[in-house]
């Protein structure tokens, strides 16, 4: 017998993510799944072409430049200018990564210290714990709470103390689909530049916004050179198997986040990432009409739930709908209401308080992903329906 468990003391506690326990239950009852969050159709045909295209050209089939090919960075760069009137140098200020995911944990490991505290939102998506505990450090939870899930700037001020580090922000938030307001991000901005702190933001939904408008905090006074800035092609473009990410911000900030990412996958997705360059380039009008595509898919399935019995907490943005089900199963925590749902009515979710360092906070709380075809929303919502309502 081993002296000591094998898994790092760190990450005790961590162990199978939600997300693979629900997609199991998902595959082992045939319920739909609308607890993990990916499509169930794929992007435009134009990106997947391109991709064919690089791998028949030999584009990527072996090992791409360490910071990503060069039209995708420079695609990056064109996409921070065009959306948001940001200059970043695509030799020295974009880094390609394996997925938003591996962005996260690379600057985890570049930029934290054993001891240091990080901020974050609470609910928060499960890489971050692992990642934040990856590099030895405390992560200190800031609670969002029903029903608008809109940060206590005072209780984040308060939170911040002389180990505080760095702030890691998600916003549009997932699960909750909160999303911070320009004046919420001002205050963050000052508090960050007034303690030294460095920010790392999340932004995988940036273009999922449906109420208020997505503002990049790095485009704000005095947070160019503080901010590590992070976005990938899987939720804009629904390619989520592709795991093209990227980081951008200051030539100091990449290079301390490609320093550790070189040594965790040293390069991914090579052909993905011509064909990502392209999708970057795809008119407003593909942008414009795959938000309205999601704001539609959100109102009906939001619709469907409320006719079911939930209380629906309506996203500002991302692909998830929160829900409460305390007056729906008095008594029963969200746990152990979706691992029963499946077999209660073929239907999938993910329980929010696994998401939450108190889990007290969401105890009742239930996530459902609508990027889904609308059919399958229909009939989800008329199995919930008939479940809970007869």
């Amino acid at each position: 017998m081993m002296a000591r468990p094998p898994l790092n003391r760190r990450l005790d506690g961590l162990g199978t993510t939600i997300f693979a326990e629900m997609s199991a239950l998902a595959a082992a009852t045939g319920a739909i799944n609308l607890g993990q969050g990916f499509p169930d159709t794929d992007g435009p045909e134009s990106v997947r072409e391109a991709a064919v295209r690089a791998l028949r050209d030999g584009r990527g089939n072996q090992y791409p430049p360490g910071t990503g090919v060069p039209e995708l960075r420079t695609a990056v760069a064109a996409h921070q200018r065009r959306f948001y009137g940001l200059d970043f140098d695509p030799d020295t200020e974009v880094l390609v990564t394996a997925g938003a995911t591996e962005a996260i944990a690379a600057a985890m490991l570049a930029l934290l210290e054993p001891g240091d505290e990080v901020v974050a939102f609470e609910p928060f998506y499960d890489s971050y714990a692992a990642c934040i505990a990856m590099a030895g450090a405390v992560r200190v939870p800031l609670t969002l709470r029903a029903p608008d899930f809109r940060p206590d700037l005072d209780a984040l001020r308060a939170a911040v103390t002389p180990r505080t580090r760095l702030l890691l922000l998600n916003s549009p938030h997932n699960p909750t689909g909160m999303v911070l307001t320009r004046a919420e991000l001002t205050t963050i901005a000052e508090l960050a530049v007034e303690r030294d702190l460095l920010v790392v933001t999340d932004e995988v939904y940036e273009h999922l916004v449906f109420d208020g408008e997505h503002t990049p905090l790095i485009s704000l006074p005095g947070m160019h050179d503080r901010t590590v800035s992070i976005s990938s092609a899987g939720k804009t473009f629904s390619f989520t198997g592709w795991k093209v990410g990227w980081v951008t911000g200051s030539r100091e900030l990449v290079a301390a986040v490609r320093t550790t990412k070189q040594f965790l996958t040293y390069v991914a997705s090579g052909p993905f990432q011509y064909a990502v360059a392209e999708a970057l380039a795809l008119p407003d009008t593909y942008y414009a009409a795959f938000r309205e595509d999601l704001r539609t898919k959100r109102d009906l399935l939001a619709a469907g739930l409320t006719d079911a019995g939930f209380q629906v907490y309506a996203p500002q943005g991302t692909y998830f709908i929160t829900t409460d089900i305390a007056d729906l199963a008095p008594g029963v925590d969200a746990l152990t209401f979706c691992r029963e749902l499946p077999e209660k009515c073929g239907v999938v979710a993910v329980p929010n308080s696994v998401f939450y360092d108190h889990p007290d906070a969401g105890r009742t709380q239930v996530r459902y992903a609508f990027c889904k075809r609308e059919d399958v929303l229909t009939e989800a919502a008329s199995r919930l329906r008939k479940a809970f309502t007869g």
